[in-house]
């Protein structure tokens, strides 16, 4: 009992064994730099390969013609789409986008079709050439980052602005009203002119004012004569009448 107690005790202590394997690291076997011999440095010199020199310089020879890319038949389509687009529209605005929320662009498609407006999204790549080619050309230094067109078939700049001021992810940077380049500050101010009926309304009352206003100056000066002739007959027929001669002795 004495014994296994014992053994009991070595156990619990720790059990090393007898043979143990010691593994002592050894520097690894690396090839040092060494020289070329002479002779083979000569041999390779000897068959190192020498293209042949051209007939003529290269600088002389014609430039290679570019190679024409094939054009992507979606990206013909998107450029359609985008002509079209500008072509129907009497208001273009370019906007910056930055990053939203899906729910976010959502509302701002919804409160801007009220208005008869339509959001589009555009590549540069694609909204480039086509408006190189159109009126809109002034538009280009624009197109510099991730940008977005406003576009309708009336120019509603007030209802775009009004939309606009809820949402400063979309920043607007120009705009092609009827024809005519504006930046932000000029659309700003296209926005605070009246309607385009108003101001017609207002065009045809001013231009009926002024032949009615000729009108009535060129009758005030024969109406004013005619009335001092009529006054003047009236006095002197009161005259006449009063200081009449009495009849002489010849005449009774």
């Amino acid at each position: 009992m004495a014994a296994l107690s014992g053994g009991g005790t070595r156990w619990r202590r720790g059990w090393l064994p007898a043979l143990q394997l010691l593994r002592h690291g050894s520097k690894a076997v690396t090839r040092h730099w060494k020289a070329m011999h002479f002779q083979r440095q000569k041999l390779l010199a000897l068959t190192e390969y020498l293209p042949p020199r051209p007939a003529l310089p290269p600088r002389c020879l014609p430039r290679p013609a570019p190679r024409q890319q094939q054009e992507d038949g979606y990206a013909r389509v998107l450029r359609a789409q985008l002509e079209a687009t500008l072509r129907a529209s009497r208001m273009v605005a370019v906007c910056q986008y930055n990053a939203m929320a899906d729910e976010d662009v959502a509302a701002l498609r919804h409160f801007l079709r009220r208005h008869d407006i339509h959001v589009k999204f555009v590549l540069n790549e694609v909204a480039r050439p086509v408006l190189a080619q159109s009126k809109l050309r002034n538009l280009l230094p624009l197109f510099v980052c991730r940008n977005i067109l406003l576009v309708s078939p009336e120019p509603r700049a007030r209802e775009m602005l009004r939309v606009l001021k809820g949402v400063p992810q979309v920043i607007l940077l120009g705009a092609c009203i009827d024809d005519t380049i504006l930046s932000r500050q000029g659309v700003e101010s296209a926005a605070r002119l009246p309607p385009l009926e108003a101001s017609r309304g207002q065009t045809v009352a001013a231009l009926s004012a002024l032949p009615s206003q000729t009108c009535s100056l060129l009758q005030r000066g024969p109406a004013h004569l005619a009335a001092l002739l009529e006054q003047r007959v009236r006095q002197l027929r009161g005259a006449g009448g009063a200081a009449e001669p009495a009849p002489g002795p010849g005449k009774q």
